[in-house]
């Protein structure tokens, strides 16, 4: 399947051209069901490379070269494909999730305007993250960064008739374009310095270079700047949450298992980078806890459905980051995948709500579902769980994994771990605070009329996979007091050991603080208390007799209803100072100067047509005396020129 793996990025290639040109020719049905098959078919080829491919056993990567592209001197970069344990993990996770999400959609977004343009977008997506994450060189890494942003524009103003929409979109695109600065001099950087691109011979390159060393946090940190705006860290967080005005599977399919996760995959595979960039590191971990914590906090206040969820992105993303910056890698890829699952589960499932009440999206005019819509129900309380961290589901084992390297790291490692834990409590309270209000509550539905039923099969089907995945993942990777299963880790082993090794042969290896198991069971013991605490608090707020939370905001409960007013101060500081520059230019500099210089070419030829103009009399008595006359001169010219 190796040799056909050229065809888990084609597909979906060919699904986005099908229904892009035939959008208006084609039944809704078919052109779900091509998006849908244009994704499931590269799911199996990939399932069945994983297989061939032995990533157990396996340390080379197998290239696959498609054709040149761009030989200019001793720079070299082609379409080609590196396939290895990261990129097959990722693969995995973006077309298996991705299958799921286009199903969904087919149910979903049944009778709404722009069908087929929504799933040729959808396959335009996959096809651009696919490259992202399989490219073998960090330029065509780069065409594909830029094709999520571009897709995610499409997608997140998909109802672009709507100006939330649309300018949502465009929020998006351009704080994403802030980071990509930061890609583009990281990626010059490491051209200067190693004469390539390819990832292959960087990390060749890089062990071998004495002048390597003092750039490195350098270099870091720009690929991390691109990493905090396409994955959503303080501060370039602020596009995530108004992206939830695109249609529900876009926010599944951007803020689970794909564009967002593509800085911490961004991390991983520079990872012999970052692992001699101590400083950089350890400021992506403090970033990462302090996103954490700030988005979680955020999180408790919030009234609509999948606002809440969205800050639940950024809170878990921060848990991601905080394990890439303490150099557990395996870590914050483990909860990459368990985030992929119960995150994509989380959104759906609101989805399925929203479709189920006509389109509502405030938590307030919700309650009493649980016993009206049991598969929808369940699941979601499924991925609660597993994003509260409570064992044996799988946000237990990726979030104790993160928050016990944490505690190891030897530099602020206490206080890296307080700010995990204090986050991981309020995701327990803000996460069951919104399943009492909408499933368990009064019932403060507004339906008009229109009896509650379950969403059909295409909407329920995705819910039940994505929660046993939810349940389950997990077990992959578990502490050594509980089964001690190390899968992960003997999996991602030949990716991060050529980074190991160097940065154990320079001196900054990170050595974590050893622990003893008593310690290790306390720490774990103890997230769970927090998680179960902060889901008390939530029953006693929201659900017990005695609840007497108000929903008027004061003090800093209003200021966390209002998200620290960071997009009124992002405002005031950037946007309308911008804005007023830009219109000084476009009314002194713009009109006076550039209008002016252009608008002058404009006449200095109209005035020397008008000159030549007059030479073009029309009479051939004219012409004649001009020809007799340009004689003359040319004769005379030779004559003197023999002399």
């Amino acid at each position: 399947m190796l040799d056909l793996f050229p065809l888990v990025v084609l597909l979906p290639l060919l699904g986005f051209l099908h229904n892009a040109f035939l959008r208006d020719r084609i039944p809704h049905r078919f052109a779900g069901a091509i998006g849908t098959m244009a994704v499931f078919l590269p799911f199996c080829i990939s399932l069945f490379a994983f297989m061939e491919f032995r990533p157990m056993e396996r340390t080379a990567p197998h290239m696959i070269v498609l054709f040149p592209w761009i030989h200019v001197g001793s720079f070299q970069a082609d379409i080609a494909y590196q396939i290895d344990q990261l990129s097959l993990y990722m693969v995995l996770i973006i077309t298996g999730i991705g299958t799921l999400i286009h199903l969904y959609s087919m149910g979903y977004m049944k009778g709404e305007h722009g069908y087929a343009r929504f799933f040729a977008y959808l396959n335009l997506f996959v096809f651009s993250m696919l490259n992202l994450v399989l490219s073998d060189n960090l330029l065509l890494t780069f065409l594909g960064w830029e094709g999520v942003g571009l897709c995610s524009y499409l997608l997140i103003g998909f109802e672009y008739e709507k100006n939330s929409a649309a300018n949502a979109g465009m929020k998006a695109f351009i704080v994403n374009r802030i980071g990509d600065v930061g890609f583009i001099i990281g990626t010059g950087f490491l051209f200067w310095l190693t004469g390539s691109l390819r990832y292959a011979e960087i990390q060749t390159v890089i062990p071998g270079l004495t002048g390597f060393l003092p750039y490195a946090d350098l270099i870091a940190l720009f690929f991390f700047i691109a990493a905090m705006g396409k994955s959503a860290q303080v501060p370039l967080y602020v596009w995530l949450p108004d992206a939830m005005a695109g249609p529900t599977p876009v926010s599944a399919l951007i803020h689970a298992a794909t564009m967002v996760t593509a800085g911490v995959f961004l991390i991983a595979r520079l990872n012999i980078v970052f692992l001699v960039a101590p400083n950089t590191s350890l400021f992506i971990a403090c970033i990462g806890a302090f996103t954490a914590l700030f988005a979680a906090t955020i999180g408790t206040l919030q009234n609509d459905i999948k606002k809440i969820l969205a800050y639940s992105t950024v809170s878990q993303l921060g848990f991601m980051f905080l394990a890439m910056g303490v150099g557990s890698y395996v870590a914050g890829l483990f909860h990459l995948m368990t985030h992929a699952f119960f995150k994509a589960l989380l959104f759906l499932g609101a989805g399925s709500v929203i479709h189920i009440l006509h389109h509502e999206q405030n938590i307030r005019k919700m309650g009493g579902l649980f016993g009206k819509v049991k598969v929808t129900s369940i699941t979601f309380l499924i991925g609660t769980l597993a994003i509260a961290g409570l064992p044996p589901f799988s946000g237990f084992f990726s979030k104790d994994l993160i928050l016990e390297k944490a505690y190891q790291f030897p530099v602020f490692g206490q206080a890296l771990w307080t700010m995990g834990i204090v986050a991981a409590f309020f995701t327990a309270f803000y996460m069951f605070r919104l399943v009492f209000v909408v499933f368990f509550g009064k019932d403060n539905t507004d339906t008009h009329g229109k009896q509650i039923h379950e969403s059909p099969m295409t909407i329920t089907l995705p819910l039940v996979v994505l929660a046993v995945g939810a349940a389950l993942t997990g077990f992959l990777q578990t502490p050594h007091f509980f089964l001690n299963l190390h899968t992960l880790e003997s999996f991602f082993e030949p990716v991060l050991l050529p980074g190991k090794t160097f940065a154990a042969s320079t001196g900054l290896a990170v050595s974590y603080l050893e622990i003893s198991e008593t310690q290790a069971v306390g720490l774990a013991g103890f997230s769970v208390i927090i998680a179960l605490v902060g889901i008390s608090l939530a029953y006693i707020f929201y659900m017990s007799k005695s609840a007497t939370i108000t929903e008027e905001h004061t003090g800093f409960r209003k200021i966390l209803f209002h998200k620290y007013y960071i997009d009124e101060i992002y405002d005031i500081v950037f946007v309308k100072p911008f804005m007023a520059v830009s219109k000084a230019i476009g009314l002194v500099f713009d009109r006076y100067v550039i209008d002016r210089f252009f608008v002058g070419i404009g006449f200095l030829f109209y005035g020397m047509g008008g000159i030549l103009r007059r030479v073009q009399t029309g009479f051939v008595g004219d012409y004649a005396l001009h020809i007799s006359v340009g004689s003359f001169l040319i004769v005379i010219y030779l004559l003197m020129k023999g002399v």
